[in-house]
């Protein structure tokens, strides 16, 4: 893949920014814990945050994609039912189709 001059300055620009972030986050979680702390034991405390961090995250994004999966087919099944309406049917429609809210 061949990245622009402009491209990759803009893919700099976000890396610095997301480091800014990050470090900015790690200098108030090691204030909020309130510690007083040697350098080194900052550093140390400052990667492990950023480890454990990344693991919670981690977390999040595979629940929310578990929750996504499970929260999809009903979402297609509703709007098989929203289209149909448009589409010439095949066979008789007799019965609306039930509302998606007495689902819940």
């Amino acid at each position: 893949m061949h990245m622009s001059p402009e491209e990759r300055n803009v893919m700099r620009q976000r890396e610095n920014l997301r480091r800014q972030t990050i470090q900015q986050e790690t200098e108030a979680a090691l204030r909020d814990s309130g510690l007083h702390l040697s350098p080194q034991e900052r550093a140390q405390f400052e990667s492990r945050y950023i480890q454990e961090r990344r693991k919670v995250e981690q977390a999040l994004r595979q629940q929310i994609e578990t929750e996504r999966q499970k929260e999809l087919p009903a979402l297609i099944q509703q709007l098989k039912r929203e289209f149909q309406i448009d589409q010439p049917t095949k066979g008789p429609a007799t019965k609306p189709a039930e509302s998606p809210k007495s689902k819940k």
